[in-house]
């Protein structure tokens, strides 16, 4: 079985059903007992949905009993690996340390594993990005004779094309995509939509993918209009786009930790070193401010000095 299908079969075994059933008892405690609002709950299934996906995957047959702080602690390492935000990691931490609670306060879990658990301190950091060269390498490591190659290039393709966040791919219609103008619209934070270019070679990919892998599998009731599915025929989840970024880089030979979000950093840094201002690349991204964006001009620092030494009369006096 390949690598893809294991990590995506593990949520059709029992020990994944076991997590899922706790969760459910956990909601009806959140709505019934705790009287909740129905944002409030929503937010905090969602979290722990994060949590025994993150612990199914990575840890196999391990159920919610067995689950240690070593356990709690690694995944919130994942969570700043795929470089989510503090406020969301803090937000995660809320949700895993009430489930937890009520565990132990109702179901009478012998130990609480999130007693001590914390968010990581707020960090700055600049993200890690690729050159064209290991893009390209990715791109050609990846086995288009393998049944899922089709889909992880054109995966990797989007990404790389058009900057978009890995909830944003995960949530491309085909009704989005428009290859006959070069656009795809995106449903970005806050469901604002916004309408991106999308480049020739994602549009081929996608379309090899539509035509070699997607129309040769059943599909899901309800996710006919998703573009990227897994085997079953559902919408791909946030982890299974980490899985197959990492698979990718891992067979190129690329030693840098590279995540989804490696691409969208990737995508804002080659356009700002070839010249493209900043307010292009905020809308295309989606960010709110142009601040946001500023984080890659420190990117691209050996690029303006030649642009410097290049352009300016200083320099040639």
């Amino acid at each position: 079985m390949d690598a893809h299908e294991t990590v995506e079969a593990i949520f059709d075994l029992p020990f994944f059903q076991q997590w899922q059933a706790a969760i459910k008892r956990f909601e009806i405690y959140l709505r019934l007992e705790r009287n909740f609002s129905p944002h409030s709950v929503e937010a905090y299934l969602r979290d722990v949905k994060k949590l025994a996906e993150f612990i199914c995957t990575e840890y196999g047959q391990i159920s919610y009993q067995q689950i240690q702080l070593s356990h709690l602690e690694h995944f919130m390492a994942f969570l700043t690996e795929i470089q989510l935000t503090h406020s969301s990691q803090a937000r995660i931490v809320a949700g895993v340390r009430a489930f937890f609670s009520y565990l132990v306060q109702v179901e009478q879990l012998p130990h609480n594993p999130a007693e001590h658990l914390h968010p990581p301190v707020t960090q700055y950091f600049l993200p890690d990005t690729l050159s064209v060269e290991e893009v390209q390498a990715i791109l050609n490591a990846i086995d288009l004779s393998k049944k899922e190659g089709y889909r992880n290039k054109a995966i990797i393709e989007t990404l790389y094309s058009c900057g978009v966040r890995v909830s944003e791919l995960i949530s491309l219609r085909l009704s989005d995509f428009m290859p006959e103008v070069g656009l795809i619209r995106v449903q970005g934070k806050g469901r604002k939509q916004r309408i991106i270019p999308i480049g020739k070679h994602a549009i081929e990919a996608i379309n090899d993918y539509l035509l070699h892998g997607r129309s040769h599998q059943p599909i899901a009731k309800g996710h006919e209009n998703y573009i990227f599915l897994n085997r079953k025929g559902k919408a791909l989840s946030r982890v299974m786009i980490f899985y197959i970024v990492r698979q990718a880089a891992t067979a190129a030979g690329i030693a840098k930790n590279v995540s989804p979000h490696t691409f969208r950093h990737s995508f804002a840094t080659h356009l700002v070193e070839r010249g493209a201002d900043l307010i292009a690349v905020r809308d295309m991204l989606g960010h709110e401010s142009i601040a946001t964006t500023g984080i890659y001009t420190h990117l691209s620092r050996e690029h303006l000095k030649r642009i410097v030494n290049q352009c300016h009369p200083a320099a040639h006096w």
